[in-house]
């Protein structure tokens, strides 16, 4: 696996936490999509806590996070490019929140991404005459989606529904269900910011999965796709 030092910022992607912004040769990277074109970066959703922790836990040992500049979510595989530009052949996480969970799904067939993180990701109802969302090209990747019970702006039941069709294509993929915690994920933040990181690690810089993730991709559907996320989650997990 190639590991390159860090070239100049590119056009797409914001300052890197981590890695590179430490000097630390990069191993893997994580994109991450808030979503919401034209609203403040980072805002809203759990992504800031999310950076910040993806640097703590896993910068020194040469994960590189960066979020999408602008918040923009139609630009994945750009995105995906540019990182293969900066540090060479390295894993890719392609992450997102609501809309940008979307594009994380849309983007995960790109070569170089290994794994799939979407939160609260928005997923169109379509009318039966509609093709639905596609999911083969995920095969390969990890992928994780996580999402309020009380999401009054992304609809839970779409999301599972394409969690059930990516896990006939794929079985590397689970969902887990954050019971009536909302559209922002607000009400369990720290719970849902463990577990992405505990994710994203695995997947990435491949760490040892938590025992909950594991169970939740080895488990047949529905149950690898409406696993409760418990209260308390990761406060043992890497100290």
């Amino acid at each position: 696996m190639t590991q390159h030092e860090t070239p100049e910022r590119g056009a797409l992607l914001g300052r890197a936490s981590g890695a590179d912004g430490s000097g630390t040769a990069v191993g893997g990277a994580v994109i991450l999509l808030p979503g919401r074109p034209g609203m403040p970066l980072l805002s809203p959703g759990p992504v800031r806590a999310l950076v910040r922790e993806l640097a703590r836990a896993g910068g020194p040992d040469g994960l590189a996070a960066h979020v999408v500049r602008g918040g923009a979510d139609d630009s994945p595989e750009r995105a995906v490019d540019e990182v293969v530009r900066r540090y060479g052949d390295v894993p890719v996480c392609l992450a997102g929140y609501g809309t940008g969970g979307l594009a994380a799904l849309r983007g995960g067939g790109h070569p170089a991404v290994n794994s799939v993180l979407a939160l609260a990701p928005w997923v169109p109802d379509e009318p039966a005459s509609v093709p639905p969302e596609p999911v083969k090209h995920l095969a390969g990747r990890q992928v994780l989606i996580v999402h309020g019970t009380n999401d009054g702006r992304a609809d839970p039941e779409l999301s599972f529904r394409l969690a059930a069709r990516a896990k006939k294509a794929n079985r590397s993929t689970c969902r887990f269900e954050v019971h009536s915690d909302g559209h922002r994920l607000r009400e369990h933040r720290a719970e849902v910011v463990a577990l992405a990181v505990d994710f994203v690690l695995g997947a990435v810089m491949g760490g040892r999965w938590s025992r909950p993730v594991t169970d939740a991709l080895a488990a047949p559907p529905p149950l690898g796709l409406r696993m409760p996320l418990a209260s308390g989650f990761g406060r043992s997990l890497r100290g």
